[in-house]
């Protein structure tokens, strides 16, 4: 119906339209694959495209900041120091934010009211890495700081405050954390220690109690101390994050290294998407294998006629883009019609969905893989074509 209109033109375009209006039925079968595969997953991609907020949430991460969170499980001070050490001189890595934690609480007996002492959490680190959690302000190695969370206050939950200026706190109990002699360590909090706000570290946690330099407190007096490094990597070597594992694993096979994001997307959803997208793909590799071979059966039995046109002058390129042509015309038909329905049943799909996101992006992969299909059924179609072109196809019996 469409080609059958068409009049004129260049030679290549003449003799692939004759070719279609001779022996339209494999030209038709592909228009027919194409609109059913093409529209179907055009329609579901816009349908998924919609709800995709409804399966992604927001995880208050700055991937900006540092793009890995490394957790090491050892308590051994030496080994945190190394782990630190290690991972700044790693290929690809920009920046550490290295901190460790402990707990701190209030010595002396448990009060009344109390089911046991108030207790606060011990941060050490730089200040660099301080800074990137709380905000610290001019800091030099020494300074003790006081971090209040997000309500204004030092502790939450307890009745007394364990982590003030002046404070004096239990660092390490002895007897909890298995020291022979079992006698406890206590520090006490400078009083120089100045009081400032908490700030969301790129994890998206908010961190609050003491803050020490390790010049200010020594880190082999904290009670079962949990290392923590966020690590920010340089876009532009592109295997920062294997390096980053590769030294995790090298240090502690059972240090967790976790991938900082902004959104996370449910795991589920987007298996769905992606198997959607490779069953199109498949879908348009099968038509293309089709178009192929019936392209590559036309020649053979055109193997005479290509030959005498050869020996007439007609040039090579004109046959080739002739063959083209052939190809295009089905693929671009079927493209359109697919278009139209896809986007159709999309909409439909949408208003039974209650969503009004109608999301063009997701047509043009389905454009981009039928114009792949062209390239490749004319791409693997010229090499027999130049060998049904030599002057031997003339011969007859």
């Amino acid at each position: 119906a469409v080609v059958g209109r068409f009049r004129g033109g260049p030679v290549p375009w003449q003799l692939a339209t004759r070719r279609l209006q001779l022996s339209s039925g494999p030209a038709a079968r592909a228009v027919s694959g194409i609109t059913v595969a093409v529209a179907g997953a055009i329609a579901l991609q816009l349908f998924f495209s919609a709800i995709q907020g409804d399966f992604m949430k927001v995880t208050g991460q700055d991937p900006h900041r540092a793009q890995q969170d490394v957790m090491l499980p050892s308590h051994d001070v030496a080994t945190i120091r190394e782990m630190v050490a290690r991972f700044r001189t790693t290929k690809g890595v920009r920046g550490v934010i290295a901190t460790i934690e402990s707990t701190a609480s209030r010595p002396g007996p448990v009060r009344r009211g109390e089911d046991f002492p108030p207790s606060t959490q011990v941060t050490v680190g730089d200040c660099a890495s301080l800074g990137e959690l709380a905000h610290t302000g001019p800091c030099k190695d020494g300074d003790v700081f006081v971090v209040k969370d997000n309500t204004g206050m030092v502790d939450t939950g307890y009745l007394f405050k364990t982590a003030r200026p002046g404070a004096r706190v239990l660092l390490d109990q002895g007897i909890r954390t298995g020291k022979p002699d079992g006698a406890p360590r206590t520090w006490t909090v400078p009083r120089t220690a100045r009081v400032v706000d908490s700030r969301k570290d790129p994890s998206g946690q908010t961190a609050f109690g003491i803050f020490a330099t390790p010049g200010a407190l020594d880190t082999a007096a904290l009670a079962d101390p949990q290392a923590r490094a966020m690590v920010r990597t340089d876009p532009a070597v592109t295997d920062a994050a294997e390096y980053v594992r590769n030294t995790a694993a090298r240090i502690d096979p059972l240090m967790a290294v976790r991938t900082l994001q902004n959104l996370e997307r449910d795991k589920q959803f987007g298996s769905v998407r992606t198997g959607l997208l490779v069953a199109s793909t498949a879908t348009l590799a099968l038509i293309a294998a089709g178009m192929l071979v019936t392209t590559l059966e036309q020649l053979r039995e055109r193997r005479r006629l290509l030959s005498v046109l050869v020996a007439f002058g007609t040039r090579r390129a004109t046959l080739g883009w002739s063959v083209l042509w052939q190809t295009a015309v089905p693929v671009a038909l079927g493209l359109a019609l697919a278009l139209a329905a896809g986007a159709g049943l999309g909409l439909a799909l949408l208003r039974t969905a209650g969503k009004d996101t109608f999301d063009w992006s997701v047509i043009w992969p389905m454009a981009g893989g039928g114009a792949g299909l062209v390239a490749v059924v004319t791409l693997l179609s010229l090499p027999p074509l130049w060998r049904l072109m030599r002057p031997d196809g003339l011969r007859t019996e």
